[in-house]
């Protein structure tokens, strides 16, 4: 395998940031869920570096969620 294969990334939801928009679980819903408020949850904090985790973060209309270090 190949590091980018390989490589993961830290997720950072704020639910107290959060409206419950659901565009995370839409983008990747392996690794994102919502409680019964509809508030984020994570169910994977160091997902495989991908399309769907990158999107998620670029539209969540709160900005709840961001990667660590950026």
């Amino acid at each position: 395998m190949s590091d980018a294969e390989t490589a993961t990334v830290r997720v950072i939801a704020d639910r107290d940031v959060c409206i419950g928009a659901g565009m995370c679980v839409y983008a990747d819903d392996t690794v994102f869920d919502q409680d019964d408020d509809g508030l984020v949850v994570l169910l994977v904090e160091e997902p495989p570096d991908g399309e769907g985790v990158r999107r998620a973060v670029q539209t969540c209309p709160s900005g709840a969620l961001r990667l660590a270090g950026r």
